[in-house]
């Protein structure tokens, strides 16, 4: 008899499988599942060494595969390595400078306050005054001689004060690159804003960020990341083209923190890798060359850490006005591409050349892209460089793809090109869209429903540190699209089932990864992978599922996270 090492039974156990069965119990051995079936079935398998879990009706899933999160960045923005500036933490720029106000008073002088994850969407000051932003004025009061810069919750924008500003040597003279904001007061004088691009200027005088710093970010993100149930990501940039973005957290050094990790047998989570040869308002020229120079490290073990492609930033994002859209925004612009080039047609150039070249090279490529102009435009240039050089399952996919047609859609079904989308992200700023785009273009904003009826290889991502790692309020708000601010529903019409949008977190991530062989579902022969939920997830409310508790994260039949307070038995 080939008994389990470990059983598991009186559950719901999701197996993702084509037919997405539900069965009751299941079985590991040797790192794999070893079979799945009614309880019966499965205690034949127990022996006199088996680990023997009673569920009680909680729920068993595939590992989460969150695909789309930066690490190291959440690992520096999240406390005790970043001031906490987010919704509910603060809800005013009065809480905001109350808190750079006490690290300012912990600091030396001239030493950074670094924060992260403001939303003027939830700051009162802002609610209550139209027009009303953020200022570098705000934060001069409390820290006068200390520089401070709090990039917000999209990390597309920053907050800096006067003695940030002075410090990268940036005034109201200073060229911007492309696609990029400072915006001015009605005195001429920067507020303090910068976006896109520009937050670069600041970023570059920075403390730079030690080997052990980033590891030791990385080391609490996968922490936290296996405590929420999650056993494989994608951390989408990587390179040289990262020094300048999230304080050098995604630089080129990263690469060799990831590799390090995984040849010591230390990453704890299942990772692949976009390389990142350019930031925002990089070149082709320079993409191609940096591609070229970036050195691969082996790994081990491919099925814990693999570099699987590349990132191309094509756009921005609506709610800076920067996602380059066929109709204007609310009160006039219709954003850009953020590559280099002095006319639209040139970015377009430059960003079709860039996909061209990650393709030719044999990498998978990932396309930051928002605007559904900017959309079309990648699409169009996906399909063209696989039409000029044909290559078997490349798998390249649009990246968030928030305002995507139905037709557009059904071109990147037809041509095996996926997409990537947010819906926590969704649920953070449906409210704040409607100011952005109006009521229509905001309720259709990442259209899963269409997605799934187009037959588009679909999956689901928090772009941590954007928004925290939580699928759970991931799969609540693809099945009602409700608001987090109002809860007014943003939508309806692109609502969809619980099977589909577990998958998207599940089997179809797996499929990004070019792994939907051996991890994804739970069936035989599959890695064993398991997410254990604290209820019934067939059953619960939707509304009660972002407060399902993780009971147990297991990785290759290994448990990584246990609830200390809440155990299985």
């Amino acid at each position: 008899m080939s008994y389990a090492d470990a059983v598991y039974t009186h559950g719901k156990v999701f197996t993702v499988d084509e037919n997405f069965t539900i069965a009751t119990a299941l079985a590991v051995r040797d790192g794999l599942v070893h079979a799945v079936g009614s309880d019966a079935e499965i205690e034949t398998l127990i022996g006199p060494d088996t680990v023997v879990t009673d569920l009680g009706g909680k729920t068993i899933l595939p590992g989460i595969n969150d695909s789309h999160l930066h690490a190291i960045a959440y690992g520096l923005d999240t406390p005790p390595l970043s001031l906490d500036v987010s919704f509910p933490a603060v809800r005013s720029i009065a809480d905001v400078r109350e808190l750079v106000r006490e690290a300012t008073a912990a600091a030396e002088d001239g030493e950074w306050i670094i924060g992260t994850g403001w939303d003027d969407g939830y700051l009162d000051e802002c609610l209550a005054e139209a027009g009303r932003t953020p200022t570098r004025w705000d934060l001069d009061e409390v820290s006068p001689n200390n520089p401070v810069f709090l990039q917000d919750f999209s990390r597309h924008t920053s907050w800096v004060n006067s003695a940030a500003l002075t410090l990268a040597g940036v005034d109201e003279t200073t060229p911007l690159p492309p696609g990029s904001l400072m915006p001015v007061g009605e005195d001429g004088l920067l507020t303090g804003i910068v976006m896109e691009g520009a937050q670069a200027l600041v970023q570059r005088v920075l403390p730079a960020l030690t080997r052990e710093r980033r590891e030791e970010a990385l080391r609490s993100a996968i922490s936290i990341l296996q405590s929420e149930g999650i056993t494989s990501f994608t951390d989408p940039a990587i390179g040289p083209g990262g020094e300048a973005l999230a304080g050098g957290a995604m630089g080129a050094e990263g690469l060799a923190v990831y590799a390090d990790l995984a040849r010591r047998g230390e990453l704890g989570a299942r990772v692949n890798l976009l390389l990142l040869p350019t930031g925002m308002s990089g070149s082709a020229e320079d993409f191609g060359q940096n591609l070229a120079d970036i050195e691969v490290p082996e790994s081990v073990d491919p099925r814990m850490f693999r570099v699987l492609g590349v990132k191309v930033f094509a756009d921005g994002i609506p709610p800076s006005k920067t996602a380059w859209m066929h109709e204007e925004y609310v009160g006039g612009g219709c954003g850009s591409l953020c590559v280099g080039g002095d006319t639209d047609e040139r970015q377009v150039y430059e960003v079709t050349e860039m996909v061209r070249i990650g393709h030719e090279s044999g990498y998978q490529i990932g396309v930051h892209v928002t605007g559904d102009r900017a959309i079309d435009t990648v699409a169009d240039a996906i399909i063209a460089a696989q039409n000029a050089h044909p290559r078997e399952d490349a798998r390249h996919y649009l990246i968030h793809g928030d305002f995507i047609s139905e037709s557009t859609l059904k071109r990147l079904a037809d041509n095996g090109i996926g997409v990537n989308m947010n819906p926590t992200i969704k649920w953070t700023i449906a409210d704040l869209e409607v100011g952005v785009v109006g009521t229509e273009r905001a309720a259709y904003e990442w259209p899963y429903r269409s997605a799934v009826e187009s037959g588009v290889h679909l999956m689901s991502s928090s772009d941590a540190p954007v928004t925290p790692p939580d699928w759970r309020q991931g799969i609540s708000t693809m099945i009602l699209r409700e608001s987090k601010a109002s809860g007014a529903v943003s939508g309806p019409d692109q609502c969809i089932g619980l099977a589909d949008a577990v998958r998207t977190y599940t089997i179809n991530a797996a499929w990004q990864d070019f792994a939907e062989d051996w991890k994804g579902s739970l069936e035989v022969g599959k890695v064993a992978d398991l997410c254990i939920l604290d209820g019934d997830l067939e059953t619960i409310d939707p509304h009660d599922i972002p407060a399902m508790q993780i009971v147990s994260t297991v990785l290759g039949g290994e448990v990584v996270f246990q609830r200390v307070a809440e155990s299985v038995a």
